[in-house]
């Protein structure tokens, strides 16, 4: 018999550490009689188990995570001087956490979707918080069209049912979308596993040295364990076989020792260079071409503890895109601007005022705010002021802190990315369907547009996606129409 049956069980206590006297029965008058409002410690079970689940995440809501650390094995310090990448061989803890988009909590690990990578740093400096994706582009460039974009793709209010036929009126209506989808079709959008797939920021960063000098930037995490995808067919068998497949397979690969790497490469791109490159930099729906700015490689990655309490530390695990750390800021990409008021809105609606205080959210530097009160707070101010200016030796910031600014002429408005040769929607998309993908890929990309365009999808919806297809390359557009049934003869020159 192993120790843990050995061992006496500690005494059952209320959660205010009061010892209960009962497991298994209620306090009532007689064995038959009415219960007792008195048994305060039913009360409490039954009231907190009525209260076990907090609002679920509107994206990215199945997900798991590992905790590990991030090793610097590169000096990056002439192009920033955040401390946690000062030094090469300084080691930095994180937190790892995948997830699905569009699905709900119990929804199947493999189906088609990309996969969230959010990565959150404990540096010295305080979080610093990297949300991406297991795709470096996004299906759309301003964050107006980011609401509107995951209604098509979940529930519709009629029915509660997801619509294919919604996705691709979407995705039709909004070229933008074409290179994400693209690479959604692939079999990239079915990764085999969480340990084999990228993960990259997506956005476009800034990095700010100790001179004071700017760079942008892009990361790109690239998994160690090599890139293995489903097809199709495999990736729909196992939502049956194993809908938990990633997570359990992630746990147990750390469980046994195994534990998954991924080596971290930066594009890094001169500031002034953004002004005159041939597409906004800034885009979203576009990736920088590794012929202008080669990757370097900066670090690596390792994962090595899983969550002991799943809920705990990884559903109430919070990520958000403006946890910057000195020497790293944002770009003038309008969706990373979105969203970093868009993630910690969503913190504390989802699980409360103060959740930077839940224990894995808490940095591991000291915290000075004079932010008090609301629910479930425990970290307290004391005597101390809760107010600046005063005059009691309250927390001062700090002026000489590089601000992570950008010049700009000042005009406030509402445009498209339309100031630079190359800002089609569609040249990437075709670059990547021509040159990048193998026949067999080729094969599999046409085939599972197809399958997807097949689920309900009404016809003028199908015309229209396929005229922007045609527009990636007329050979995909003419495959697809052939695959779809629809006699569709156009030529590139006339559905521009």
């Amino acid at each position: 018999m192993s120790d843990q049956f050995e061992k006496k069980p500690p005494v059952t206590t209320t959660d205010a550490g009061i010892p209960a006297t009962s497991d298994e029965h209620s306090l009532s008058v007689g064995p038959n009689g009415p219960l007792l409002l008195q048994d305060h410690y039913v009360i409490q079970k039954m009231a907190q188990f009525n209260r076990e689940r907090v609002p679920e995440r509107v994206v990215h809501a199945k997900g798991s995570g590992a905790f590990g650390y991030f090793e610097v094995t590169a000096d990056v310090t002439k192009y920033t001087s955040a401390a946690f990448l000062n030094t090469v061989g300084k080691r930095t803890p994180v937190l790892l956490r995948f997830s699905t988009v569009a699905g709900e909590q119990g929804s199947a690990d493999t189906v088609r979707d990309p996969r969230g990578f959010a990565i959150k740093f404990y540096t010295e400096e305080g979080n610093y918080d990297l949300v991406g994706n297991n795709t470096p582009i996004f299906f759309v460039r301003d964050p107006s069209k980011f609401s509107d974009f995951i209604h098509s793709q979940k529930r519709m209010p009629g029915d509660d049912m997801r619509s294919s036929n919604a996705q691709w009126d979407f995705w039709s209506l909004s070229p933008e979308t074409i290179h994400q989808v693209t690479f959604l079709m692939t079999d990239r959008g079915t990764p085999r596993t969480y340990r084999h797939m990228d993960g990259f920021g997506s956005h476009t960063f800034m990095w700010i040295n100790a001179q004071s000098e700017k760079f942008w930037v892009k990361y790109h995490f690239k998994t160690e364990q090599g890139i293995e995808n489903f097809t199709d067919a495999e990736a729909k068998a196992m939502t049956a076989e194993d809908p938990d497949f990633h997570r359990r397979d992630l746990r147990e690969a750390i469980d046994k020792g195994d534990f998954p790497a991924w080596r971290l490469d930066m594009q890094i791109m001169p500031f002034a260079d953004a002004a005159n490159y041939r597409f906004n930099p800034f885009d979203l729906t576009k990736v920088w071409p590794h012929s202008d700015y080669p990757a370097i490689t900066v670090g690596r990655l390792v994962l090595d503890r899983n969550p002991e309490n799943f809920f705990a530390e990884i559903e109430q695990a919070s990520f958000e895109p403006s946890n910057m750390v000195p020497g790293i800021g944002p770009s003038p990409d309008k969706m990373l601007l979105g969203r970093l008021f868009s993630y910690p809105d969503a913190h504390r609606y989802r699980i409360g005022t103060n959740y930077l205080q839940v224990p894995v959210n808490q940095p591991k530097s000291e915290v000075h705010s004079y932010n008090k009160d609301g629910s479930m707070r425990y970290r307290h101010n004391g005597n101390q002021p809760v107010y600046a200016p005063n005059s009691y030796s309250g927390p001062q910031a700090n002026p000489n802190i590089i601000e992570p600014g950008w010049e700009t002429d000042g005009a406030l408005v509402r445009s498209a990315y339309t100031l630079h040769a190359e800002d089609d929607d569609f040249g990437q998309a075709g670059t990547l369907y021509r040159h990048v993908l193998s026949p067999e890929d080729r094969d599999h990309l046409v085939n599972n547009i197809v399958n997807h365009m097949s689920q309900g999808v009404e016809k003028f919806i199908q015309e229209r996606a396929i005229k922007l297809w045609y527009q990636v390359d007329p050979d995909l557009g003419t495959r697809i129409a052939q695959g779809l049934g629809l006699a569709i003869s156009l030529q590139v020159e006339e559905v521009k």
